[in-house]
């Protein structure tokens, strides 16, 4: 994607999904401060708080100093989010949907948190799930507060997007019925990216948003994609843009290296294209069972125009994290002492992760690192969406293929213990871009 589409002088980078330590398969020492301090390394200017449903999390919230509907720890600000999943029947048929929320004030979420109580319980998990239906649910948020924002989650991932091949829906006005109007934006998930869901006339006018659905705030996992808005100073701002579609652009993982690209089986090691999968008539070769249908082949299924038909286009970056890069070309783990000091070193240079992978020139990174040729080709490789990447399939991380040749990331959601204490705790806090 052309940089020059973009004007980043006052452009806001923010990542609105993501969870609290009191959701499941979560980090433990998740906390404001943590996402703050690695917020800023990343290059990310605005952060969702996630779980505001989880009551001992929200009381963290209300710890944060509140200004025109953000929510600020120190000098940085959050919005108020959260995720829930609906789990329900409708005709005859069970439907399992994730959707994010946006809201306004503490007030308007202790009124959701109210509503959500009379439905069942929301202590047990950052993310509750609820027996309620995507319109009834949309509707009753609507009489809360029409500022707060219902966004279908990764809308194409089997279990639980919209569209997804067992959410049991395959539209928008399926799901929401007559509350479909008052849904303007749906988030594109890891395994899609905006190019494929403007292949959905339905979408033509929604905003096409993304964001990390982070469990940890590692920045191989914050802000992995996100959505760009322009000059964010109130909550207001935020959903102005979303719902005209005045966002600036977005920014992707290669929809490859998502969990459900590709079809397949993780336990029986196989996955495969959709022009294979229907050779195959959707049956796993292996144990002879169906296939985990994955989102390329959902979108072949349900798209029904041009991608140029879509009015609403924007700009996205498709791009994989830097540490990520740099573990492939030095050949060591993720999250060892040897990426972690090359990664310190060029943001120590460069001020954020996003400032590397988007705006350093050929020539700046090789005048502050003539010892690593090979990692800038790389990092411009990427930048221009160049990477080869083996399609992720039923669970499953797409994998980085260099010369031809599958590269074995190593991830460990802690970061690693020693790491995490010795990683720079003075980050140059330069402007961003």
């Amino acid at each position: 994607m052309n940089e020059k589409e973009i004007s980043w002088d006052r452009a806001c980078i923010a990542d609105l999904h993501i969870h609290s330590k009191y959701s499941r398969a979560c980090s433990k020492n998740l906390s404001f401060e943590n996402l703050v301090k690695w917020a800023k390394v990343k290059g990310i200017n605005l952060i969702g708080t996630g779980d505001f449903t989880h009551p001992i999390w929200i009381e963290e919230i209300r710890k944060l100093r509140e200004e025109n509907g953000l929510f600020y720890c120190g000098d940085f600000p959050f919005v108020l989010t959260g995720e829930i999943s609906l789990v329900y029947t409708q005709n005859n048929k069970g439907r399992r949907v994730h959707l994010v929320l946006l809201a306004p004030s503490i007030e308007v979420v202790d009124k959701i948190n109210l509503y959500f109580d009379k439905k069942g319980r929301r202590d047990y998990d950052g993310r509750p799930i609820f027996k309620i239906s995507c319109e009834e649910f949309s509707k009753e948020m609507m009489l809360i507060d029409n500022r707060i924002e219902v966004i279908p989650a990764h809308v194409w991932t089997p279990w639980f997007g919209i569209f997804g091949s067992m959410s049991g829906f395959d539209s928008l006005k399926e799901a929401f019925g007559e509350q479909e109007k008052n849904i303007h934006a749906v988030e594109t998930g890891m395994s899609s990216d905006p190019e494929m869901n403007w292949k959905l006339k339905e979408l033509n006018g929604k905003t096409i948003v993304s964001f990390s659905d982070s469990h940890s705030y590692w920045p191989w996992r914050l802000g992995r994609e996100a959505t760009i808005f322009y000059d964010v100073k109130s909550y207001n701002d935020i959903i102005w843009q979303i719902r005209e579609n005045k966002i600036l652009g977005t920014i992707e993982t290669d929809p490859a290296y998502g969990k459900y690209h590709y079809d397949g089986h993780r336990l029986c090691n196989f996955s495969s294209s959709p022009q294979k999968s229907k050779q195959l008539e959707g049956i796993c070769p292996v144990c002879g069972k169906p296939l985990t249908i994955g989102v390329e082949n959902r979108v072949l299924k349900l798209e029904n125009q041009s991608t140029s038909d879509n009015p609403r286009r924007k700009p996205f970056f498709k791009i994989l994290p830097l540490h990520e890069l740099i573990s492939v070309v030095a050949g060591s783990g993720l999250t060892t002492k040897k990426t972690w000091e090359i990664y310190n070193r060029m943001i120590e240079k460069f001020g954020n992760e996003f400032n590397i992978l988007l705006r350093a020139s050929k020539e700046e990174l090789e005048r502050e690192f003539p010892s690593e040729q090979k990692l800038i080709e790389v990092i411009l490789q990427n930048r221009v969406g160049e990477l080869e990447v083996k399609p992720g399939y039923d669970g499953e991380y797409g994998k980085l293929m260099l010369n031809g040749k599958e590269v074995n990331v190593e991830d460990e959601s802690d970061g690693g213990k020693e790491q995490q204490e010795k990683a720079k705790d003075s980050v140059s806090q330069k402007k961003l871009f």
